[in-house]
């Protein structure tokens, strides 16, 4: 039975022939994943025409039609196929963003009608080469009509392909695209259109190549994305699995504890960001980097809690010396209480270190005991230095006056004046520990000089010495006698080699006896 419908207003043929894909029955619509639901070039009535109903008819009068029976066309849907689907209003669920519907030129109805033969009645037969299809029947309307509807479905069909081909330029998924190729190859086996059929055949044969060649990149690329998420995720295991395979005392636990929760974020960013790698390998890797992170906590626990054993062990070592240096710090005997301020500290340096904070804090309660110590031996000392300063004025008059005595000429005078400068020197007392080495060494200048001059004295009085050179000077003026006569020899002679030979020797020995001379003179 078929049904002629109301049309809700007047509309011309030519608008006719431009209702959108989202009217045309299902079999022809596109799917949600190819094209949108909004039309581009009108509505159709709210019923829409059917393979077997009369589409609207722009040119009839506005009055209420009736249903007229028909005969029934096997290749003609139910009328309720032809109603636009109410999901087809909603966005389609996808999950990629659906591109618009690309701009495909109508097909002139002149170019149509070589692929078609249309009835009276209104039925329209496809012509595909040989073989003749009844594709339905519009009753009621003319025949350009009737052939408008279907060639429209054709070229809803042509609008799929365009924008399947477009999809995969933007690269779409091949799961969603591979649905929309199903659909565009039922509707062209199912022929329910006017148009060149055998060119849309053509064109989807070479689709299902490009589908083909789309799937084997997208597939490459799917496993370069799998590779390099793999190694990605390797390269995290293997850094934590360095972490947790370094022993506790080589570990640099600060530094190791923020890189181990980074490692944590990268994986989770990772695993987010990256293709799924396979259920095997991804739980491989997580039951490595899950160990690696167990075990570098274990190993941080155990080290931390044995820090904290040795930290009070040390506290309690350094307690006790804290203890013995607040005992010393009233003492006021200066010199051996600061050796035993040097033997605690040897001691303090040995003994084992606490927790940073903890150790800070005993350090200084170390060090405040010996300050207390030394500040009232510094008092002490600034107090005697002022007491001794007179003393230093004293004693620097007396190296002054040491110092006009040198040359000692007369090492018997200068050993009196001496004496009675150290006299003067003991009595003057001490002098700020500051300046004790400095008048120590002024004092002990003037003492070396009497005792070079004593030295000096007594080279020159002693008689062996004298007889010494005396002796020696003899000895040398009989050889000389004996050069001077060997040297006449020669020149009697005339020996040239030989006068010079008796020359030089007789001019060494009287530099020699010069020598003599000058050292026994000052002998006498």
């Amino acid at each position: 039975m078929t049904h002629q419908h109301q049309s809700d207003d007047q509309q011309t043929p030519a608008a006719d022939e431009a209702t959108p894909a989202a009217t045309l029955p299902p079999e022809a619509r596109p799917v949600p994943e190819i094209l949108p639901d909004a039309t581009s070039h009108g509505e159709e009535n709210a019923s829409g025409p059917t393979e077997d109903t009369t589409p609207t008819n722009e040119a009839t009068p506005a009055e209420e039609p009736a249903s007229v029976p028909a005969a029934p066309t096997p290749a003609a849907p139910s009328p309720a196929a032809l109603k636009p689907s109410p999901a087809k209003a909603r966005p389609a669920k996808a999950a990629a963003p659906v591109a618009p519907a690309p701009s495909v030129p109508p097909t002139p109805l002149e170019e149509a009608a070589a692929f078609a033969r249309v009835s009276e009645d209104g039925h329209v037969t496809l012509l595909d080469g040989e073989e003749e299809v009844a594709v339905g029947q519009v009753p009621d309307a003319s025949e350009q009509d009737a052939l408008a509807y279907f060639v429209r479905k054709y070229d809803d069909v042509r609008a799929q392909m365009a924008l399947f081909e477009q999809r995969i330029a933007a690269g779409a998924p091949s799961s969603e695209l591979g649905k929309a190729l199903g659909q565009m190859t039922a509707a062209v086996q199912e022929r329910h259109m006017v148009g060149d059929v055998a060119a849309l055949r053509t064109r989807l044969a070479a689709l299902e190549t490009l589908l083909g060649d789309y799937r084997t990149a997208e597939q490459e690329k799917r496993q370069a994305a799998q590779a390099e998420q793999l190694a990605a995720r390797e390269t995290i295991v293997a850094e934590a699995e360095k972490y947790a395979e370094t022993p506790a005392e080589r570990m640099p636990w600060k530094q190791a504890s923020h890189r181990m929760a980074e490692l944590f974020d990268e994986w989770k960013a990772a695993q987010k960001a990256g293709p799924r790698l396979s259920k095997s390998v991804e739980d491989g890797l997580w039951k490595r980097f899950r160990g690696a992170r167990t075990q570098f906590d274990k190993t941080r626990r155990a080290h931390f809690s044995q820090l904290d054993a040795k930290s009070a062990e040390a506290k309690q070592v350094k307690e006790r010396l804290i203890a013995r240096a607040e005992e010393l710090s009233s003492s006021t005997d200066w010199g051996v209480t600061a050796g035993k301020y040097r033997d605690l500290m040897d001691e303090w340096k040995r003994a084992p270190r606490a927790s940073r904070k903890e150790d800070d804090a005993l350090w200084a309660r170390f060090r405040a005991a010996q300050d207390v110590f030394f500040a009232a031996r510094k008092a002490e000392n600034a107090q005697i230095d002022q007491e001794f300063g007179e003393n230093l004025k004293v004693k620097e008059q007396i190296l002054a006056d040491g110092q006009k005595l040198l040359p000692f000429t007369d090492v018997k005078a200068g050993r009196r004046a001496l004496n009675e400068l150290r006299g003067r020197w003991e009595e003057a007392g001490k002098v700020p520990r500051g300046d004790i080495r400095r008048m120590e060494d002024g004092f002990r200048k003037l003492e070396d000089a009497l005792k070079q001059a004593e030295n000096d004295h007594w080279r020159r009085t002693d008689p062996e010495t004298k007889a010494r050179t005396n002796s020696a000077l003899t000895q040398l003026e009989e050889t000389i006698a004996g050069l001077e006569a060997d040297l006449e020899k020669a020149k009697a002679k005339g020996d040239q080699k030989a006068i010079a030979k008796a020359q030089d020797a007789l001019d060494a020995r009287l530099q020699w006896k010069s020598a003599l001379e000058a050292s026994a003179s000052e002998l006498r």
